[in-house]
């Protein structure tokens, strides 16, 4: 069936791939990649054909091709039963179908290279919701995310700030901001350093700060799922304005589960720390944050909805021990 249709389509389509079964197929070669093919066709869309099934690939203009020994050639590629040869600006060079690692469009940048680039990637959330009536309220919350991602680490710079005020009074002030660097070192294995900043008024907390270092491992690393599991050594530091709360100063655990899941057109992100101090372990801080980001019509901008709580076990005189926020953001990435 596939040799009717590239028959009818030859005359759009320049580049042929034929098989070991005899098929032609026609249209464009998008490009060579992990032992497949990729043909985009007029007839049937997308076709990927195992490598090691293909005897022949003919471009009818150049392509970049990496052999298996590493050497990239911009070229024409033509050839038959097995045989392989691109027509460069310095000559032709011949080899076989199975020598060939992968192929993209001529003058680009080889994929493998690209993979391993690090890239800027920024984020800046904004939420302001309010009432008035039998109560007032307003509230409102910002956030900044600045994240340089490759193969080999991750950097997260990250800032947020949230202020609600219910009938005149504050019912939330809090600022953080904090560092985050991972370095994946050997497979689903990692180190992590961490900092992070800031003040809660609304707890009493007139300056807080926790550092960790640490090691991560990968219980999942999938393309659309990651699950990653840290255990470190940190270090808490938090100041009260009430003289009658002790300060927190003590080196502890860190602990923390970050979880990722893609979805086709949304993402799931799980997060949770926990804190506890060498001197008595049941001092301790927990936080979590949960949320599900949904796109909007503009791919820039993503909605997001989520829960977060922080716990502290040992919280200043008058303060709740735990504080639970839902929230409804929008989201702006871009790169």
């Amino acid at each position: 069936m596939l040799c009717l249709f590239a028959i009818g389509a030859s005359r759009l389509a320049a580049d042929t791939v034929e098989t070991k079964s005899g098929a032609k197929i026609v249209g464009k070669v998008e490009k060579i990649d992990g032992g497949s093919v990729v043909v985009s066709t007029d007839y049937a869309g997308t076709i990927t054909i195992k490598q090691a099934e293909v005897t022949s690939i003919v471009t009818d203009a150049p392509v970049a091709v990496r052999l298996s020994s590493g050497t990239r050639v911009d070229g024409k590629v033509s050839g038959s039963a097995g045989a392989v040869q691109i027509a460069g600006a310095e000559g032709t060079v011949s080899t076989t179908v199975d020598k060939v690692a992968a192929s993209w469009a001529a003058g680009g940048k080889d994929p493998a290279v690209v993979a391993l680039e690090r890239g800027w990637a920024y984020e800046a959330s904004v939420d302001v919701a309010g009432k008035s009536g039998n109560k007032s309220q307003l509230g409102t919350a910002a956030g900044l995310r600045a994240t340089l991602a490759g193969v080999a680490d991750t950097l997260v710079f990250y800032t947020a700030y949230d202020r609600q005020v219910t009938d005149g009074s504050k019912s939330a002030d809090q600022f953080k901001a904090g560092v985050d660097y991972q370095s994946n070192f050997s497979g689903k294995n990692s180190w992590y350093v961490r900092n992070e900043g800031g003040f809660d008024r609304i707890k009493d907390i007139n300056f807080y700060d926790v550092a960790a270092f640490g090691f991560g491992y990968d219980l999942i690393k999938k393309p659309k799922q990651t699950l990653t599991s840290r255990v470190g050594l940190s270090f808490r530091n938090e100041n009260y304005r009430n003289p009658l709360t002790t300060d927190m100063n003590s080196a502890g655990m860190d602990f923390s589960l970050n979880h990722t899941l893609g979805f086709d057109h949304a993402s799931l992100v799980n997060r949770i720390n926990i804190v506890p101090s060498f001197k008595d372990t049941s001092n301790y801080r927990l936080t979590h944050e949960s949320f599900l980001e949904l796109p909007t019509a503009n791919p820039q901008w993503k909605l997001r909805l989520g829960v977060s709580n922080d716990y502290n076990s040992r919280p200043g005189t008058g303060v709740e021990k735990l504080d639970t926020g839902y929230f409804t953001r929008l989201n702006l990435n871009w790169k």
